[in-house]
């Protein structure tokens, strides 16, 4: 999932964002107010960080303009700690979550997940689930059904979550492509499909639906007699 960050401290957006890396995330770092609102229209952002003390063009004025034009992102908001005024701004402006600084970086990921949770799908016990298939985010295992556990990659982890936080959206090679990888380059969409088929072989193929021309779809398949 690709995560827009709007942070005007250098040290911290390098910190997040290796540690959000790490967890399964592509991350965009914008350090000015202005592109970074412009950059929260785009429907490829699953969810926004946005700090509210940015100099000039503050997060606060950000999230007002993106909630008036009735733009959905999901947005934790970053706060300094002993600022109460401001986090409650920030949260009648339409913030979903806030966090105080400093903070651990776990604690952004925990509640980065759970919002992506609250925003996309249904939950179970804070994993993400569809019919009998139950994916363990901190484990980056699949659970079909009580006796039967699957290892994933790294790739095919960030793939399977992807389609399970979409479920009812067709994702195109390209779409895919923007979520899993963070390189500008142009995208080798060949890959995507060498990722789809290894995740099949291991959940099965009957979990990911393709359609020609448009791309892939996450697919419950029908329970057996």
């Amino acid at each position: 999932m690709r995560v827009l960050l709007i942070e005007d401290n250098p040290q911290l957006c390098a910190t997040i964002r290796q540690h959000l890396t790490g967890e399964g995330f592509v991350v965009d770092v914008v350090q000015d107010g202005a592109s970074g609102e412009a950059l929260g229209y785009d429907p490829l952002y699953a969810l926004a960080i946005l700090d509210l003390g940015l100099p000039g063009y503050s997060g606060l004025q950000i999230l007002a303009n993106w909630r008036r034009a009735r733009n959905p992102l999901p947005v934790i908001i970053l706060t300094a700690r002993n600022s109460w005024k401001e986090r409650v701004a920030g949260i009648d402006a339409g913030a979903d979550d806030y966090l105080g600084k400093p903070f651990h970086l776990e604690e952004l990921t925990s509640r980065l997940r759970a919002l992506l949770r609250r925003s996309h799908t249904k939950t179970q016990q804070g994993h993400l689930h569809v019919g009998p298939l139950t994916l363990d985010e901190s484990r980056r295992q699949v659970f079909l059904g009580p006796d039967q556990t699957i290892s994933l990659s790294a790739m095919e982890f960030k793939l399977l979550r992807c389609l399970l936080l979409h479920q009812q959206q067709v994702l195109s090679k390209e779409t895919l492509y923007m979520h899993l990888y963070a390189e500008d380059a142009e995208p080798d969409l060949a890959i995507i499909e060498t990722h789809v088929m290894r995740l099949r072989k291991k959940i099965g193929e009957e979990w990911i639906r393709t359609l020609r021309g448009q791309g892939y779809q996450l697919h419950v398949p029908e329970p057996g007699p």
